[in-house]
């Protein structure tokens, strides 16, 4: 057996900062084209991923790194190409003189891929090294540690033997971290500021324009063969397309949201307004999820600007600093040495706006990444509540008189992505009120969204969106247009009454959400904090749930349709 180690590394794993290639001496890269053929990707994703993947093949290269990068159909026959071109190498070459090759892979987050690769690899007589992900902040260990005890079970009616709160995890990685702690304590004396980044902007605020990352020749090219090559869904223009496909672009990504988004990021993060997909959110999760940032680097700088320009939760209120004339915030100001265009007065950062992120990265990202672990296989198929229906053609063409799910739906179609209000109190929302099956709409997020991964959407979408099991929430996340209502100000030009529950206009989610609640009330009416919403369950009559139960079955057959 050789002594010489290959890194092979995968198109999710685009860091040329990895500990593993330390010690490797080449590197592999198998651009596998197979999954696209069987499903319609969205073309901006499969762009950016294989764009994403030539582009670090290019920069290891100047680097000074031996990369074999083999285009194939499948890792299998990735493989074959790889052993075969190993084999022919002489060892005046650098080769192996014919010794099995040895490589090493951080272990994939999807579930089972690492144990599949490895069979590959030993079906060609090689040998494949497993080692932890480094593209995550938290080990399986870590987890193991917090947790204890054995690994949770799903059982055929969705129920978990074992069931996860993020908020506990999230505590516990914050201590275990110092993120935002303040000698054991966390900074300003609260764990959580939810409460305080759930407002609507008003009209004449601006939120800051998105980073854009103008498409090289290479990202051009790969374009192109990505449209001419598979079926796609949504926008096939580039024009659209806004991605850093480098880790130099994805930095530029996150100076920008650190001096511009960050300090209205917190206030606004749960709003939704006509027009405006993307606000002050970052957009820097197809980066991370791509390895083009490590999750430790935004959470950082995050850290970094409050300690440098923080304020008290909630004293930063950005419509008033844009009237005042005050400009975007400066990296110079927060300590980082890269010259600033715009070095006028930085924008505090108010407490709410770092905790609301860092939650999301070191809280949400990581915890949903374990229970995706702990709980697959399972997982992928839980359906506690028996959901069944299709998905309505809205999902895929946008077309609905519902001006929420169109704008939702829409941002996806046109940028492969949305903010994750829409994703669970729009698109999955209304799916677990309509009745979607699990299994699809969860399909649908992982073709169309730009940073979706089975990891991520599965238990997000199956656990959390559609409650297919109580592995991480203790209730399904189901409400009427009343919340959409608050946090957006699409009822107002919508042609349904969100005023109104039954009759025709009465606006959809409405009479959804009480035929939901009555349909599954044997499931849910014990379960944790339904109480409240049971409560209105039973304070109405006969006649009013006979007229629910019309316009829901009417929504139901406007939506199956298209007329909705």
């Amino acid at each position: 057996m050789s002594d010489r180690t290959t890194c092979w590394l995968l198109g999710d794993q685009l860091n040329p900062d990895l500990d593993v290639l330390d010690a490797a001496d080449d590197v592999l890269l198998i651009e596998a084209h197979g999954f696209a053929d069987r499903k319609p990707y969205h073309a901006h994703k499969l762009t950016l991923v294989f764009s994403a993947m030539r582009h670090f093949r290019d920069e290891l290269r100047e680097r000074g790194r031996d990369v074999t990068y083999v285009r194939a159909e499948s890792f299998g026959e990735g493989l074959d190409e790889f052993f075969a071109e190993r084999a022919g190498r002489g060892a005046g070459d650098g080769g192996d003189d014919g010794d099995d090759p040895r490589l090493r892979l951080m272990r994939p987050a999807s579930h089972g891929a690492g144990e599949r690769l490895r069979e590959l690899v030993a079906e060609r007589g090689g040998t494949l090294e497993l080692v932890d992900n480094e593209l995550f902040w938290t080990t399986p260990a870590d987890w193991r540690e917090w947790a204890g005890g054995e690994e949770t079970a799903i059982g055929a009616d969705g129920a978990a033997d074992r069931t996860y709160r993020q908020e506990n995890w999230y505590r516990h990685v914050r201590r275990e971290t110092g993120v935002l702690m303040d000698d054991g304590d966390p900074a300003g004396g609260e764990w959580n500021y939810d409460d305080l980044n759930q407002e609507t902007p008003p009209d004449e605020w601006e939120p800051p324009a998105r980073p854009t990352f103008e498409p090289d020749a290479l990202t051009r090219e790969t374009h192109a063969w990505v449209c001419e090559r598979f079926d796609t869904w949504g926008n096939d223009s580039l024009d659209g397309f806004a991605w850093p496909v480098t880790r130099d672009g994805a930095r530029e990504a996150l100076d920008r949201f650190v001096r511009e988004g960050l300090p209205a990021f917190g206030r606004y993060q749960d709003a939704m307004v006509g027009g405006e997909p993307f606000l002050s959110h970052s957009l820097l999760s197809p980066a991370v999820n791509l390895g083009l940032l490590d999750p430790r680097e935004p959470v950082r700088a995050v850290e970094r600007a409050y300690q440098e320009r923080g304020v008290e939760p909630g004293a930063y209120d950005p419509a008033e600093h844009d009237r005042d004339g005050a400009g975007p915030t400066s990296l110079d100001d927060f300590g980082d040495g890269a010259e600033s265009e715009t070095p006028s007065e930085p924008a505090p950062v108010p407490l709410n706006a770092a905790e609301g992120f860092v939650r999301q990265v070191i809280g949400w990202r990581e915890f949903v990444r374990h229970v995706y672990r702990e709980a697959m296989p399972e997982l992928a198929d839980a359906n506690r509540l028996e959901q069944s229906r299709d998905l309505p053609p809205a999902y895929w063409d946008g077309d609905t008189d519902m001006r929420c799910l169109s704008e939702a739906v829409g941002h996806v179609r046109e940028h492969g992505y949305a903010h994750h209000i829409e994703r669970l109190m729009v698109l999955s929302n209304f799916a677990l009120v309509y009745g979607a099956d699990p299994a699809e709409l969860n399909e649908w997020f992982h073709l169309g969204f730009v940073d979706a991964y089975h990891w991520v959407t599965t238990p997000n979408v199956v656990a959390m969106g559609s409650f297919g099991t109580d592995v991480l929430s203790s209730k399904p996340y189901a409400s009427s247009g009343s919340y959409v209502n608050r946090m957006s100000d699409h009822c107002a030009d919508c042609p349904y009454a969100v005023s109104r529950t039954t009759g025709e206009g009465a606006c959809p989610f409405n009479a959804l959400y009480w035929d939901f609640l009555k349909e599954n009330e044997e499931t849910l009416r014990g379960t944790g904090r339904m109480g409240l919403m049971y409560s209105h369950v039973d304070d109405k009559d006969d006649a009013e749930w006979a007229a629910i139960r019309d316009r829901a079955d009417r929504v139901r057959e406007l939506a199956v349709e298209g007329e909705l």
